[in-house]
C-alpha cells in the first residue's frame, strides 16, 4: 500500500534548482514506487471533475511566463492510462460525483514539475484529473474518499498544489519566512496531524491570515482531496520550507 501525500510543486523554475526541497522529492521518489499516479492539479479547472484518458504520450502545457527559455524547452513524456482513467471516473461515480474523461489535455506544471524530479524515467502510467476550487471542503474532501481503494493497488495519489500561495506577496530577495505565512501553516499543519477535520473545512474563517494566504483556494483544493483519500488516522508532516518569502514548500502523507 503506497500513502497519499499532498505536495506543493512551487515555481515552474523548481525543476531547474537543485535544493532541500528537490532533494527531498527525489528521495520520495526512490522510496516508493506506484503501479500508477493519480494526480490531482491545482493548474486544471473544470465544473465537471475532468480524468485525463491519455493513450500515448502527454503533450507539454507549459502554463506560465517570463521564465528562462530553457524551461519551456523541458520534457516529461508522461504516458497515460484509459484503464485507469476509466476505473476513476467508476469509483466516483459509485459516490455519485460526476466526473468526465478528457482525451486531449496535455500534462500542465502541477503534474510534470513534481514527477520529473520525483519519477525522471517517466515510466509509471499518470492520470492527471482536475479540480474545482468553488466546492466546498467537505465536498472535495468526500471526492478524495471515493477514491481511498486505490492504494490497496499501490497507486498513488497526489495533490499537487500550495498552502500559502499568494503570488503579490512573493519576494525574490527573501532570506526568510513571512511571519504571517509560518502562522497560516502551523494552524494548518496542527490540525491536519490532529485530524482536525470540522476546523480545517472551515480554515477560512479560522485559520489565522487565511485571506492573505490562500486568495483563491485552487491550489489548496488538491490538500482536502488527498486528506480524503488518507489511510491513517495519523497523518504525517514529511517535509516543510519556504520560497521567495510566502511560497510554501509542503510534503503530507495521509
Amino acid at each position: 500500500m503506497i500513502h497519499p501525500m499532498f505536495l506543493c510543486h512551487g515555481a515552474p523554475d523548481l525543476v531547474l534548482e537543485e535544493n532541500d526541497f528537490t532533494r527531498f522529492l527525489k528521495e520520495i521518489g526512490k522510496q516508493r514506487q506506484p503501479k500508477a499516479i493519480v494526480l490531482f492539479t491545482a493548474h486544471w479547472e473544470t465544473e465537471v471533475t475532468a480524468i485525463s484518458s491519455i493513450e500515448g504520450t502527454y503533450d507539454m502545457i507549459y502554463d506560465f511566463y517570463g521564465f528562462p527559455k530553457e524551461l519551456y524547452r523541458k520534457q516529461y513524456p508522461a504516458k497515460g492510462s484509459p484503464k485507469l482513467a476509466k476505473k476513476v471516473k467508476q469509483l466516483l461515480e459509485d459516490k455519485n460525483i460526476p466526473a468526465n474523461l478528457d482525451e486531449k489535455r496535455g500534462a500542465d506544471h502541477g503534474t510534470w514539475s513534481l514527477l520529473s524530479i520525483m519519477y525522471p524515467e517517466a515510466e509509471i502510467p499518470v492520470v492527471q484529473i482536475s479540480v474545482n476550487p468553488f466546492r466546498p471542503m467537505e465536498e472535495q474532501f468526500r471526492l478524495g474518499e471515493a477514491l481511498k481503494s486505490l492504494a490497496e493497488e499501490d497507486i498513488l495519489i497526489i495533490g499537487s498544489g500550495s498552502t500559502v500561495h499568494n503570488l503579490r506577496t512573493i519576494n525574490a530577495n527573501a532570506i526568510k519566512p513571512e511571519s504571517w505565512a509560518v502562522e497560516f501553516d502551523d494552524w494548518l499543519i496542527e490540525k491536519i496531524t490532529h485530524v482536525s477535520r470540522k476546523e480545517l473545512f472551515d480554515y477560512q474563517a479560522l485559520a489565522p491570515h487565511a485571506r492573505l494566504a490562500v486568495p483563491r483556494e485552487e491550489h489548496i483544493v488538491p490538500l482536502f482531496i488527498a486528506m480524503g483519500s488518507g489511510q491513517t488516522e495519523a497523518p504525517k508532516l514529511l517535509y516543510r520550507s519556504y520560497a521567495y518569502g510566502t511560497l510554501t514548500y509542503l510534503g503530507v502523507e495521509f
